[in-house]
């Protein structure tokens, strides 16, 4: 029977759908696996944490800005600006001719106080031998009660004399002391051990202190660099996780890839409120061993980990592979697998897995790729040049 058009177009059409259809059941069954990111579950501990909101800072234990308590015109100026000065040392002194002149007057008056003294007492010491004298001879019937009177009245003043001549003693020393206090205002001397980090004044320039509510800059600031802490800012809603004694970890951006030990030795017990900012608790760190940051420097930025509690030698997972509810996805034979999993302690770079995974299963990071689902083709995607 010869065959029509019509059958014809039709056998056409079929073959060509049949053709179509093998072509692409062999495209779908031969299409590249995708690369991705895995990583091999391991045991190791797990930390969880809070971090400060913003940069903290590297401060000084002990930093003095300091200033006389007087104005005056600087006389001397003993150190510079780097010095490394010792408790006690002077660092400015105000003119003060006049206050020295006071104290030499203050100290030839006592003198003179001394020399008073000494003769009100032997003139007491005479008189009351007088009336012993008097007395005795009184008795004896040889001097009448009335020299008998007068030589005691003579004692009794002369003692109140000599008492009054020590009191003057001691208003003189009382004003010798008044005398070097006033002379001390002049001189700025350090409270402790330290390094000049500021110096504003020089020599014949007029200083005055602060006055109340009007900060000005000291005349000198004093840093003392043996000892350094942390003080960073935490959320006021991880605040409240923190107690004084925690172990902690400090980062600074002038060491790079390096962290020190610390421990947290004070929790501020308020909240600052910053405009357009977050409210937070300041939180500070002391260094666990004084020999790492003898090459800190008080004003660095920091940042401060605050380890809340630790769970060692656990099997655990990148916190990035773990997706909502739970779940993980593993690279089994070439072939993504979705994983329910129960977690413990977390934190931004890894989480415990309690449940659903055993060592050595390789867990997929890249987990944002497109076409990274459960039952997908995939392999390991390998570095550059392998």
């Amino acid at each position: 029977m010869p065959l029509t058009r019509r059958t014809v177009r039709i056998a056409i059409i079929v073959v060509l759908v049949i053709a179509g259809l093998a072509w692409a059941t062999r495209t779908v069954m031969h299409k590249d696996p995708i690369s991705v990111l895995v990583q091999n579950v391991a045991l190791g501990n797990v930390e969880s944490v809070v971090a400060n909101t913003r940069a903290g800072t590297v401060n000084a234990c002990r930093r003095a800005k300091l200033a006389p308590t007087i104005g005056g015109k600087i006389q001397r100026l003993p150190v510079h600006k780097g010095d490394r000065v010792k408790a006690g040392q002077v660092l400015v002194e105000l003119w003060n001719d006049d206050l020295i002149a006071q104290v030499t007057l203050a100290e030839n008056e006592l003198h003179a106080a001394h020399a008073r003294r000494d003769e009100a007492c032997l003139n007491a010491a005479n008189a009351e031998r007088e009336a012993a004298r008097s007395n005795e001879l009184q008795k004896k019937g040889l001097v009448s009660d009335d020299i008998l009177d007068r030589a005691v009245t003579m004692k009794q003043a002369q003692a109140a004399a000599c008492a009054g001549a020590n009191s003057n003693v001691e208003v003189s020393q009382s004003r010798i002391a008044a005398a070097h206090a006033a002379l001390e205002r002049t001189v700025l001397k350090a409270p402790f051990a330290g390094y000049i980090a500021e110096l504003n004044g020089e020599l014949g320039e007029y200083v005055t202190p602060s006055p109340p509510g009007i900060p000005t800059p000291p005349a000198v600031d004093l840093v003392d660099t043996s000892c350094l802490y942390i003080a960073a800012p935490i959320d006021e809603v991880d605040a409240p996780k923190i107690r004084t004694g925690m172990p902690a970890r400090i980062t600074l951006d002038a060491f790079p890839g390096k962290s020190f030990k610390g421990t947290v030795r004070r929790i501020a017990p308020y909240v600052l409120e910053a405009e357009k900012q977050a409210r937070t608790v300041d939180v500070e760190a002391v260094f666990d061993d004084p020999l790492e940051y003898k090459d800190l420097l008080p004003g660095y930025s920091a940042d401060l980990e605050v380890v809340l509690d630790i769970h060692p030698n656990v099997l655990r997972v990148p916190t990035e592979s773990v997706l909502e509810g739970k779940k993980i996805l593993l690279l089994r034979d070439g072939v993504i697998e979705e994983r329910r999993i129960e977690t413990g302690l977390a934190n931004w770079k890894v989480t415990e897995v309690k449940t659903g995974v055993a060592a050595g299963d390789s867990v997929i990071v890249s987990v944002g790729r497109e076409g990274v689902k459960a039952g997908a083709a995939a392999k390991i995607e390998s570095a550059p040049g392998e």
